[in-house]
């Protein structure tokens, strides 16, 4: 080992190993030859004698000295390099290994013998960026350079390292060796991997998350390097997966069975599409998981990818005892790179799910342009409606009700319009749903029962003996969000109208479900003087049980019983049509006798000629309303018509309402 110390001191001191001063008792006639300066490279022959000579000292004096700080250097370079915490290399310009420390040896279970004269790529594998720095610095074109590179042990098992390497130049300043110096990072390296593991992945599935899925879906809609140009061409699709009645699951058999079940999921998941074959399969939260397509061939291939997916979902799944069967829904969306965004499609998924979800659920549909901008138009709707109430944009008109016995006007029905700036005049079936649905209805049916029944007020003021009433439509949400009893007194107190001349309407499910909240509500408005109607009437509960016990005092029937009188009564041998007008016809008749017996007036909708008035008449039907009377209008529709006494229709064959 002598020798080879001697090398990695010459290297250390600028000296050449073939000029090395050897660190050993000199001879006592002379220095060895040729010896050079570790400082100038000049030859010790020349320097010691001209130092002596300035200082006046003898010159064997010298040479002992400099031997003495020769060994100094040496032991300091030997302790630091041998007893580093780092391991460190000596490398000559030909990337041969002089000298290897204890520490790197150990780092790749070598011992240090074994590393000298070792090729350094036998260490380290090379790379393009990293050799090229590297040929820079040993050609004297930088003097360090620090890089992360994976080291060879040799059981074959990764060695993370941090490396600097230094040039050590001659007295030239020409590159005369390296010093590579190796921290160990493997264990740092690893911690790293699993939180980026960890960031990247969901912890219960083991399958990547949301955020591994929209890097990979960003990347999927970016254009592609390799092929400029060809954006256009280029698809992506993705299938958006909700189980069906997981929430059941967890509310029943606990939530450590539904996390079973989400991980018995994802495992057939990604047995059956393979992550890294153009597919990620993903879970993005919840039940809900998602399988990206990048470079999809199109709309074909991700819907019989859906149908795979419901298929193979179908299959019970056994968790911790249970036998589990599951359905899944799965919206559909594909299209070509260019002219959509990350976001966009998964918006799109999202609402796509939720049409299969809201179409019968346990399967997939396929994203509609043309029902996208009808949700979108929804949505907007949906946000614009309380601001809309701010700014006044609800008007209310009114549809005469009308008694088919004589003609006259026994009222009105509210029907609340929307003067939207963008889409025009709204009528409620465009926004009551959505006011329902987002809780705007319980503000809005203030507005209209209060400006009703201001109006209904301003009829009684002009026509006092006819005592036509207003008939309001109450929302099942009002009975829940609101203490309806209290803001119907309010309003009546505020408007001055008597309670006798105010009806609510309410549907059958509102009225008849399971809970007793609106009964009671119903049975304190009936008790303060208001009438209460049952709307649409047949296509409900249509527990007639109820009737006897409900404070009802009118049945609005809906129009679809009435779609059978549009024609006269049928005369001889009937056929299917005048069959089923016929069926209508006792069905109404039964309804009415069933009414009357219960002391509750009927109320028909939908009529559109002569002959639906004449036979509804004829069953006994107490009111009608339909644009055969008059279409809904302004509060001076009803006005006029009070004015006049009856409605006035030229031509009909009704004899009451004959001019």
């Amino acid at each position: 080992m002598r020798g080879r110390n001697e090398g990695a001191d010459a290297h250390r001191n600028g000296v050449r190993p073939d000029t090395l001063l050897p660190i050993t008792e000199p001879p006592p006639t002379r220095l060895p030859s040729p010896a050079c300066c570790p400082n100038c490279a000049a030859p010790l022959s020349a320097a010691v004698p001209a130092a002596a000579a300035e200082r006046g000292a003898p010159l064997a004096a010298d040479t002992d000295e400099l031997l003495a700080a020769l060994r100094a250097s040496e032991s300091r370079f030997r302790a630091a390099f041998a007893d580093a915490g780092i391991g460190m290399l000596l490398i000559d310009t030909d990337d041969l290994v002089i000298e290897a420390n204890p520490a790197f040896a150990a780092m790749l279970g070598r011992e240090v013998g074994e590393l000298v004269r070792m090729h350094l790529h036998e260490i380290i594998d090379p790379e393009d960026t990293p050799r090229r720095l590297y040929l820079e610095l040993v050609n004297g074109k930088r003097d360090r350079l620090r890089v992360e590179k994976q080291l060879k042990h040799r059981e074959g098992r990764e060695v993370w390292s941090n490396v600097t390497i230094t040039l050590v130049r001659d007295a030239q300043g020409k590159p005369f060796y390296t010093l590579a110096m190796f921290e160990d990072i493997t264990e740092r390296r690893r911690l790293g991997d699993r939180l980026a593991y960890q960031a990247l992945h969901d912890p219960l599935t083991r399958l990547p998350n949301r955020t591994f899925f929209f890097d990979r879906l960003n990347a999927a809609c970016l254009p592609d390097p390799q092929r400029p140009g060809d954006g256009a061409g280029r698809r992506v699709g993705v299938c958006y997966v909700d189980l069906d009645g997981f929430a059941a699951i967890n509310d029943t058999l606990g939530h450590h069975i539904g996390d079973q079940l989400l991980s018995a999921v994802a495992a057939r998941l990604e047995r059956r599409f393979v992550t890294g074959e153009g597919l990620l399969v993903a879970r993005l939260g919840g039940d809900e998981f998602a399988v990206l397509v990048a470079d999809s061939e199109g709309s074909e291939q991700l819907t019989g990818l859906a149908a795979q997916l419901l298929t193979l979902l179908e299959r019970p799944f056994e968790v911790a005892g249970h036998r589990l069967a599951v359905t899944a829904s799965v919206g559909v969306v594909e299209r070509p790179v260019q002219g959509t965004s990350p976001t966009d499609l998964v918006k799109d998924a999202d609402a796509t799910l939720y049409w299969s979800k809201s179409d019968g659920r346990a399967r997939w549909t396929l994203y509609d342009r043309d029902r996208g901008a009808h949700q979108l138009t929804r949505r907007l709707l949906t946000t614009a409606l309380r601001p809309a109430l701010e700014r006044g944009e609800f008007t209310v008109e009114y549809q005469p009700l009308v008694g088919l016995a004589d003609g006259t006007v026994h009222g009105a029905e509210a029907l609340v319009r929307w003067r939207h700036p963008r889409f025009g005049t709204l009528s409620p079936d465009r926004f009551i749903p959505l006011a329902e649905e987002s809780g705007a209805i319980v503000p809005l049916g203030k507005w209209v029962l209060e400006e009703s029944c201001r109006q209904a007020r301003g009829w009684l003021a002009e026509f006092p003996d006819t005592e036509a009433f207003v008939s309001v439509n109450l929302a099942a949400r009002q009975v829940w969000d609101s203490d309806v009893v209290a803001d119907v007194a309010q309003v009546l107190e505020r408007t001055g109208l008597p309670a006798r001349l105010l009806q609510l309407e309410l549907t059958e499910s509102a009225v008849l479900g399971p809970s007793g909240r609106p009964l009671q509500a119903l049975q304190a408005l009936a008790d303060m003087g208001v009438r209460i109607a049952i709307d649409d009437f047949g296509t409900g509960y249509s527990n007639l049980a109820y009737l006897s016990r409900l404070p009802v005092h009118a049945l609005k029937l809906d129009g679809t019983f009435i779609e059978g009188f549009r024609d006269p009564a049928p005369v001889g041998r009937p056929d299917l049509r005048s069959r089923r007008s016929e069926a209508d016809e006792q069905i109404v008749g039964a309804m009415v006798r069933l009414a009357h017996d219960l002391g509750l007036t009927v109320t028909a909708e939908g009529i559109e000629n002569a002959a639906q008035a004449e036979r509804l008449r004829l069953t006994g039907c107490d009111t009608a309303q339909g644009w055969y009377f008059a279409r809904p209008g302004e509060a001076s529709l009803v006005a006029g018509i009070l004015r006049e006494g009856r409605i006035q229709l030229p031509g009909s064959d009704h004899p009451a309402l004959r001019p």
